[in-house]
């Protein structure tokens, strides 16, 4: 099974003149027609085509010592000078928000294109331009340009959809325009593992190839979603879709209106999931919010105290029970904002004060054994080493990184089943600082002799820090 992007429509409005008229909102009965909906629906849909320059393929790649090798390599050579690039076409949908032309899809319809091409439900085509768009939640707001102004769908608000409540879905299906599919909101709040901000809807309105960007519609005929994924083994639908929702999509397509690009907050930590283990390592009842692996030098998060291994429990009042929730939470508060962050420490809560800042979403990420022979730790099931400045070199870790380096693991063993992996370099055990083999022994050794269930260990694996809580099994 796979999660296909699917080339289709987008989603926000505002109230205006021209707004089409709203269908009965009184909710539906098995086999009510849809029609009038749909009828009122329909002209503010578009299809989308674009068009991309492709560059003639790379010769093929042959096998070392393959006879007539040069020969190929020149045939390849000569017959690609002169070549005119290609054009590539893609088909999907997407929705006008404004009678001034003001048109949303997802970023994949139109990603990297050179032409776009928007066809209205009469088959009129405009040129578009791309106003903004932003690959973290597949959206991108285009602008066309009409001598009279243009029908439009509003905004509703996602947040009221239930599981179970009708929905229609609008677009351009396979290249054929125009097309509507009825069904119900199966699930919210979905991680499809397609970014950082994912929180899908679910539905089983038919959904194919060319819906991408194409609007999912409530009953009154308001726009709550953006339709964007479905799961299928084959890239047809089996009745598991997925849209952007709109309190999700609503203030990114408004930014990318006003300003061409996203203005995200941004804290200044790297997170990861609180575990049972870890929850019980930190003395914290039952595994909630986000811990704290890392916390970025300059960023918000340093300068109000924050710092590693604390947990986060709530964010400006809205818990993270979830460690997905708090990134969406902090990317949609308002830049420079100060808001309290509610904290897990040393066995108690503590609230810190934190000025959000402005995610620069440009910055690339950072990047985050000796001679001497390995220390096996069986009840753990790895083996460790000294990490002096040759080794770091050699595997390539960055010179600052202290601590031991993990050389084997034992995949069945308990490090193995944390996904502890050879190459990663243990940096703390329960929270104090490792330099040699032997620091991580005595750690280990201190937390049986505590009667610990679980040794907590920070990681760094090619920069990337992580906490894992380590269950040691039982020495023969």
């Amino acid at each position: 099974m796979a999660i296909r992007t699917i080339f289709g429509a987008g989603v926000i409005a505002f109230s205006m003149a021209l707004a089409l008229p709203a269908a009965d909102a009184a909710a539906r009965s098995p086999g009510e027609s849809f029609a009038d909906l749909a009828e009122a629906s329909l002209p503010a849909v578009v299809n989308i085509s674009t068009t991309q320059s492709v560059t003639a393929s790379e010769r093929p790649q042959l096998p070392p010592g393959t006879p007539f090798e040069d020969f190929f390599k020149d045939f390849f050579e000569r017959n690609r000078e002169g070549q005119q690039p290609q054009q590539s076409s893609s088909l999907g949908s997407g929705f006008l928000i404004d009678p001034s032309g003001i048109v949303v899809t997802n970023n994949h319809v139109i990603a990297d294109a050179d032409e776009i091409v928007i066809r209205f439900h009469d088959d009129t085509e405009l040129p578009a331009t791309v106003i903004g768009r932003d690959p973290k939640t597949d959206l991108a707001v285009l602008k066309v340009d009409s001598p009279t102004p243009l029908p439009y769908l509003k905004l509703g608000n996602s947040r009221e959809i239930r599981v179970g409540d009708w929905v229609i879905a609008i677009g351009n299906p396979f290249g054929l325009g125009g097309s509507v599919s009825a069904g119900i909101i199966s699930a919210r709040a979905r991680d499809i593992h397609s970014g950082p901000y994912d929180d899908y809807l679910q539905t089983d309105a038919a959904i194919n190839k060319g819906n991408s960007g194409g609007p999912m519609l409530n009953m009154k005929g308001e726009v709550i979603g953006v339709n964007s994924a479905i799961f299928s083994p084959t890239g047809g639908s089996i009745g598991i879709g997925f849209a952007v929702p709109t309190s999700l999509a609503a203030p990114i397509i408004d930014q990318l209106q006003r300003f061409g690009e996203t203005r995200r907050g941004w804290l200044g930590v790297h997170i990861q999931t609180v575990t049972d283990e870890i929850a019980a390592s930190l003395k914290l009842e039952k595994a909630r919010g986000a811990l704290v692996a890392s916390v970025a030098d300059k960023g918000p998060a340093k300068d109000a105290g924050i710092e590693a291994r604390d947990i986060i429990l709530a964010f400006d009042g809205k818990a993270i029970d979830k460690v997905r929730l708090l990134p969406r939470i902090v990317a949609e508060t308002k830049i420079g904002e100060q808001v309290d962050v509610l904290i897990w420490r040393d066995g108690k809560e503590k609230t810190v004060a934190v000025t959000v800042a402005r995610l620069d979403e440009t910055a690339a990420a950072q990047a985050a054994a000796t001679s001497d022979a390995p220390l096996a730790l069986p009840t753990l099931g790895l083996a460790v080493m000294a990490l002096d400045e040759a080794t770091k070199r050699e595997r390539g870790i960055d010179p600052d990184v202290t601590g031991v380096l993990v050389v084997a693991v034992d995949d069945a063993g308990p490090a193995g089943e944390k996904d502890v992996k050879a190459g990663d370099v243990i940096m703390e055990v329960n929270q104090d600082a490792v330099a040699s083999p032997d620091d991580v022994e005595r750690g280990v050794e201190a937390a049986e002799a505590a009667d610990r269930k679980s040794v907590l260990m920070l990681l760094n694996r090619k920069g990337d820090l992580r906490f894992v809580a380590i269950k040691p099994k039982k020495s023969e």
